[in-house]
């Protein structure tokens, strides 16, 4: 595997990942400008949260970013990828060092993730580093609206 540096988000890593932009039916996942993100207190912009959130990256360059949040019976992951970096393997690298991490951190806690029930490729990703889709899809209204997901485990060893 290659050599990954990670860290929590700088301000000019935050202003980065909101001018991400998608192609397709993934710009659902297109950030707000920073400045609203910043107003709103929104993910990595939030003091209070941005401990949760590491930056990845590979030869200097921000490829994606990670949210880890410890919640009461499982740890939950939050993961994106740079747009011109998708479907290069890097998601997956991404999402083992952060299993890893997170197992040290939480032990006894499974890791879960929530994917939309359309994404495939991101659940194709996520099959590779381990994760399984535990029970049927279920309906979620998110900051972009209503959307059907699964949930999906990685239990620790």
């Amino acid at each position: 595997m290659c050599q990954w540096e990670y860290r929590h988000l700088s301000e000019q890593e935050q202003k980065d990942i909101c001018s991400w932009k998608y192609e397709g039916e993934y710009h659902i996942y297109d950030l707000p400008d920073y400045q609203t993100m910043r107003s709103r207190q929104m993910g990595f912009t939030n003091p209070a949260a941005a401990k949760q959130y590491w930056g990845f990256h590979l030869h200097g360059q921000l490829l994606g970013f990670v949210n880890i949040k410890e919640e009461a019976e499982a740890v939950f992951i939050g993961i994106g990828v740079r747009p011109d970096a998708c479907n290069r393997h890097y998601g997956r690298q991404i999402l083992e060092i952060t299993s890893e991490i997170a197992k040290q951190a939480y032990p006894t806690k499974p890791l879960y993730l929530e994917v939309r029930s359309w994404n495939q490729r991101a659940i194709c990703c996520y099959e590779n580093a381990g994760f399984k889709i535990v029970g049927a899809p279920f309906k979620r209204v998110t900051d972009i609206g209503e959307g059907s997901f699964y949930r999906m485990v990685q239990f620790n060893d």
